[in-house]
C-alpha cells in the first residue's frame, strides 16, 4: 500500500464496514508507522480488497476509530486491524492469502501470534485460518456486540500462555 492507495481504502471500508466508520486519519496513520502490514489487493490495475496490520500487544486491541500515535513497546504480536476485501474478490481465497502473508510477516518480525477482533460473523472464517477466541483485557465495545477477540500461533507458542 502507497499513500496514493488510501482513497481506496477509504472507498472499500465504507463498502465493505459500513457499521464500522473509521476516520481517514486511521490507515493513514497505520500505514506511516507500519507500512509492512498495509497491503492492497487488485485485478487488472484496480483496488478489490486491502489489510492492515500493525504490531500490538496480545489482549489489548485498540479501540475502533482511534489513533495509535506511535507502535507500542513491548509487542508481542501483529494485529490485524482490517482486512476488506469487495464482494466480488471474495470466494477465491484471496483471505486466507492474505491471513499466510501476515503470518509470515509476523514470524519473520520475531512475533509469536497474529491477533485480530473478528465484527460482521467473521469469526467462522478467521477460525478457519487457524484463529480461537482468546482472552482480553479490554472492551470490544467499539466494535460491537458480535466482536470476537480471536488469536493465532504462528510460531509454535500456545497464545493462551502470553496472556
Amino acid at each position: 500500500m502507497r499513500a496514493s492507495d488510501l482513497p481506496d481504502v477509504e472507498r472499500i471500508s465504507a463498502i465493505v464496514h459500513p457499521g464500522y466508520p473509521e476516520r481517514a486519519a486511521v490507515p493513514a496513520e497505520r500505514l506511516r508507522l507500519f507500512p509492512a502490514g498495509c497491503l492492497i489487493a487488485s485485478r487488472a490495475g484496480v483496488t478489490i480488497g486491502y489489510a492492515i496490520a500493525h504490531p500490538g500487544i496480545i489482549g489489548r486491541p485498540p479501540p475502533l476509530d482511534t489513533l495509535l500515535g506511535a507502535l507500542p513497546d513491548g509487542a508481542d504480536c501483529l494485529y490485524i486491524h482490517d482486512v476488506a476485501l469487495l464482494s466480488d474478490a471474495r470466494g477465491a481465497g484471496l483471505g486466507a492469502v492474505v491471513a499466510g502473508i501476515l503470518g509470515t510477516l509476523a514470524k519473520d518480525d520475531g512475533y509469536g501470534f497474529l491477533a485480530l477482533t473478528a465484527v460482521s460473523g467473521s469469526a467462522g472464517f478467521w477460525s478457519r485460518q487457524g484463529f480461537s477466541a482468546a482472552p482480553i483485557d479490554k472492551s470490544l465495545a467499539s466494535y460491537g456486540a458480535d466482536a470476537v477477540y480471536m488469536a493465532c500461533a504462528v510460531s509454535g507458542k500456545n497464545y493462551g500462555t502470553a496472556m
